[in-house]
C-alpha cells in the first residue's frame, strides 16, 4: 500500500469522509480512508440522532457503523493513525501517518472535522452524551420543559440559548467574562427575554450526575470564588472548536480561525486538494451537511482525476 499511488485518498473517517468514499468507490477510484485518531468523528460520542433522514431515532456510533460498512462494501480500505505531515507542493500528493508511514495520492480530500473544545471540568467526561453535549441543534428536542445551561458568550452560545426556547423556558447562560462576545444583535436577542438567566463572570467547575444521566452543575464566580450548586437536566458547552487543519496549513489557504478555505463548494487553493465537512464549515456544523459536502467533493475529485491527459496512468 506504501508503494503504490493510490487515486484518492480521503482523510478523516467522519460523515464528510465516509460519505466521499462510498461516491468515490462507486466510481472506481479505489478510495483509501485515513481514519484519524477518532474514527467517525464527533457522532460516536453523541447518543440518540433524531435528524438524520430515514432514521427516526439512531444511536450516533450506530449511524456512523451503518455508513463505515457502506462505504467498505463498494471497497473503500482503510487505515488507522494521523496524518501528521504533507506535501501538497509536488504531484502525485505525500501524506504522512504518525511521522511514520508515507502514502501517495493523485487526489485527496480533507475531511478531518473539527474538535469541540471542553470545559475540562470533572463529570464533563463522564457524561459526555449523557447531559453534556456541543450541538443544541442535535440534541436540544430531548430536553423539552427540562433545566438548561449555555456555557459561553460567543454567537453559537446565544444561538443555541434561543434554539432551546422551542422545547424550554428554564435556561441558565453562564459565561467566564463579565459581557458577551456575541454581535450585538444576538446578544440583545438573548438579554431581552425574560426566559433566560444570565450569570457572567462565572463558570462551570463541576458537572453532577447520577452514574446515568446529568443532575446538576457547580459554578464558580470568578471575582469572589463563591460556588453555587443547581440542579440541571442538560449542559450546552458553546464555548468553541478547533478545526482539525493543522497538518495542512503550510500549502492550504486557512482563515484567522483556522478553517480551511473553499471555492466553487470543495476545492481548495491546490489543484486536486479538496475539504468537505466541518474543517471549513464553521457555520452549520452537522452531519448531514457534512455528508453532503462529502458528495460534492467526491464528484469534483472524479472530474478532477478524469481531467487527467490521455495516457496517464493513475494506477
Amino acid at each position: 500500500m506504501e508503494n503504490k499511488i493510490h487515486k484518492l485518498i480521503i482523510v478523516g473517517s467522519g460523515p464528510a469522509g465516509l460519505t466521499a468514499a462510498i461516491y468515490a468507490a462507486r466510481a472506481n477510484l479505489e478510495p483509501l480512508i485515513i481514519d484519524g485518531n477518532d474514527p467517525g468523528g464527533q457522532l460516536m460520542k453523541t447518543s440518540y440522532v433524531e435528524n438524520w433522514p430515514g432514521e427516526q431515532s439512531i444511536l450516533g456510533p450506530k449511524l456512523m457503523q451503518n455508513m463505515r460498512e457502506h462505504a467498505k462494501h463498494f471497497g473503500t480500505q482503510f487505515v488507522g493513525g494521523k496524518v501528521t505531515k504533507v506535501n501538497f507542493a509536488e504531484k502525485p500528493f505525500t501524506l504522512t501517518i504518525d511521522d511514520k508511514k508515507t502514502l501517495q495520492a493523485h487526489a485527496v480530500i480533507i475531511a478531518t472535522g473539527a474538535t469541540p473544545k471542553r470545559l475540562g471540568v470533572p463529570g464533563e467526561d463522564t457524561y459526555w452524551g449523557k447531559g453534556v453535549t456541543t450541538c443544541a441543534v442535535c440534541d436540544g428536542a430531548f430536553y423539552k420543559d427540562k433545566k438548561v445551561v449555555v456555557v459561553g458568550g460567543g454567537d453559537t452560545a446565544m444561538e443555541d440559548a434561543s434554539f432551546l426556547k422551542k422545547f424550554t423556558k428554564d435556561i441558565t447562560i453562564i459565561h467566564i467574562l463579565d459581557k458577551f462576545t456575541a454581535s450585538h444583535a444576538m446578544q440583545q436577542r438573548v438579554i431581552n427575554d425574560p426566559d433566560i438567566q444570565i450569570y457572567y463572570n462565572s463558570t462551570v467547575t463541576e458537572i453532577h450526575g447520577d452514574n446515568q444521566r446529568v443532575t446538576g452543575i457547580t459554578m464558580t464566580r470568578k471575582d469572589d470564588g463563591t460556588t453555587k450548586k443547581m440542579d440541571i437536566d442538560g449542559v450546552f458547552v458553546a464555548v468553541g472548536l478547533s478545526p482539525n487543519s493543522a497538518p495542512f496549513k503550510e500549502y492550504l489557504t486557512c482563515n484567522k480561525g483556522g478553517w480551511v478555505e473553499v471555492t466553487d463548494q470543495t476545492r481548495s487553493n491546490v489543484e486536486g486538494i479538496f475539504v468537505a465537512g466541518d474543517v471549513h464549515d464553521y457555520r452549520y456544523r452537522q452531519a448531514i451537511t457534512s455528508a453532503g459536502a462529502g458528495c460534492m467533493a467526491a464528484l469534483d475529485a472524479e472530474r478532477y482525476l478524469s481531467s487527467f491527459a490521455e495516457g496517464e496512468s493513475l494506477s
